[in-house]
């Protein structure tokens, strides 16, 4: 029994496609301490349970999202990605439709009692990624669609819904300010690069599906290319724009870790080999990792 559970937990988090349950725990949790940084609100047991709150919410909106478009894509991903739970046999279809249910249920619910901001980041997100993965509309069939989804989503509407949440419930106001804008201009630059890219090692089940994507409209190298210098745009971006419009980050620290992490970009970009599946797998995996710092990085700079 005990093994069961252990198992059937295990094929929950491969489900759940865990860089995205990262991406969204980080941006959930910098953008509370970001809030907290420029408000200079002191963190209590009740703001922080308030929290806690919106990141269950919001990791439930994302296994409900994730999860569809494993539903939806299951024949593709036992070409692309067999060691998926629904490819591999793992999860069968009725369970994988039963976890999408209850989780975006519960995601709806919870974030329309713990806030308004919330429950329209929740609900805008939901609504997107349902359309994204299933038919008739099925947007992913699109590469431009796509792409925009992937980063009005991750840039633009989890960074502006989550911070104007957490602003409202602990100021009693809702605002923005150049922080949290620098950063989310930030997001939609680099989650342009991850739209791009993620296709990259997703070719062969894509052709015979009949999925367009970047990568078959343009080929491999163009978008590795494209990839590379969408990150460093996204880079310099922030490294400007803090300098020109924010007065309170920590600059040299935000500075000297962007170089820093500039040159591994391009230093770990010319190790890989495009021919080699397993490389590019791991360049898009590297690119998360990127991804994730961002927001511990971007919020540590205002503790400094």
């Amino acid at each position: 029994m005990f093994n069961k559970v252990i198992f059937w937990l295990s094929s929950l988090w491969k489900f759940s496609r865990p860089h995205t349950i990262i991406g969204t725990s980080l941006s959930v949790f910098s953008l509370y301490f970001l809030t907290i940084a420029t408000t200079d609100i002191q963190i209590t047991e009740g703001n922080f349970i308030l929290m806690i709150g919106a990141w269950i919410s919001c990791l439930l909106g994302n296994l409900y999202i994730v999860g569809l478009n494993q539903i939806i894509d299951v024949d593709i991903d036992k070409i692309n990605k067999p060691n998926l739970p629904l490819a591999s046999g793992n999860f069968s279809l009725k369970q994988g439709q039963w976890i999408v249910c209850v989780s975006g249920l519960i995601a709806f619910i919870s974030s329309g009692l713990l806030g308004w901001w919330l429950f329209l980041t929740v609900v805008i997100s939901l609504i997107i990624g349902t359309a994204y993965s299933l038919p008739p509309i099925r947007i992913k069939r699109f590469p431009l669609l796509a792409a925009f989804c992937i980063f009005t989503v991750r840039g633009f509407i989890v960074n502006l819904g989550l911070f104007l949440h957490f602003s409202q419930q602990l100021t009693g106001e809702r605002f923005l300010n150049s922080s949290v804008l620098l950063l989310s201009l930030f997001i939609i630059i680099f989650t342009i690069a991850i739209a791009l890219f993620k296709d990259v090692p997703d070719t062969e089940g894509d052709k015979k599906y009949q999925i367009n994507t970047f990568t078959i409209l343009v080929g491999k190298t163009r978008i590795f290319n494209i990839t590379r210098w969408t990150i460093t745009i996204s880079y310099l971006t922030l490294i400007i724009g803090t300098f020109l419009f924010d007065s309170v980050i920590h600059y040299w620290f935000l500075l000297i870790s962007h170089v820093v992490l500039l040159i591994l970009l391009w230093i770990r970009s010319r190790k890989v080999n495009l021919d080699i599946k397993s490389e590019i797998t791991s360049f898009y995996q590297f690119i998360w990792k990127l991804f994730f710092l961002e927001y511990l990085l971007f919020s540590t700079a205002y503790f400094i």
